[in-house]
């Protein structure tokens, strides 16, 4: 399945919508403009939560923690010392962590589980708005994948900050 994930043009903090391929709302990104701990909040179009992405607080490296229906997901830290290369570990509870890595200009991820890839992210070039096309392999979590491009997006952004 493919997905954009679209800045909002006019918004307050980092609110976002999710497109189908058609270019149909999928869900909305609630982008929490006063949190210490840079959350966002994944709602389905009637408003009720599908998963929460924040910042982890006390941590080393850039951590983000992601919940999906209530429950621990995942833990995505960004990897320190990857030369040329940006690398996300996507810690999830069980054996079958994801990792996800891209070029140093931030455009070009792919998302992978032991020797499979399970998505792809492209992050557009000339935009007034961020926008991140992703394609989910079929029977790949898609809300877990998302929430993933969400907290690399926060991370990425965290770090331009700091520049």
């Amino acid at each position: 399945m493919r997905y954009l994930i679209r800045e909002r043009m006019f918004r307050l903090g980092e609110d976002s919508d999710i497109l189908d391929e058609s270019g149909q709302p999928v869900y909305r990104v609630d982008g929490k403009v006063f949190s210490l701990r840079n959350e966002l909040i994944v709602r389905d179009l009637s408003g009720r939560e599908v998963a929460r992405v924040h910042r982890k607080l006390l941590s080393l490296r850039p951590t983000y923690e992601i919940s999906i229906g209530g429950q621990e997901a995942a833990e995505v830290r960004k990897q320190l010392f990857t030369p040329f290369h940006d690398r996300f570990t996507i810690d999830v509870p069980g054996p079958d962590d994801l990792e996800m890595s891209g070029d140093l200009f931030e455009h070009e991820f792919e998302i992978r589980q032991s020797d499979r890839t399970i998505a792809t992210v492209s992050k557009r070039w000339f935009s007034m708005r961020d926008t991140y096309a992703v394609d989910v392999a079929e029977g790949a979590n898609d809300v877990l994948v998302l929430a993933s491009v969400l907290a690399l997006d926060l991370a990425e952004d965290k770090e331009r900050e700091q520049r």
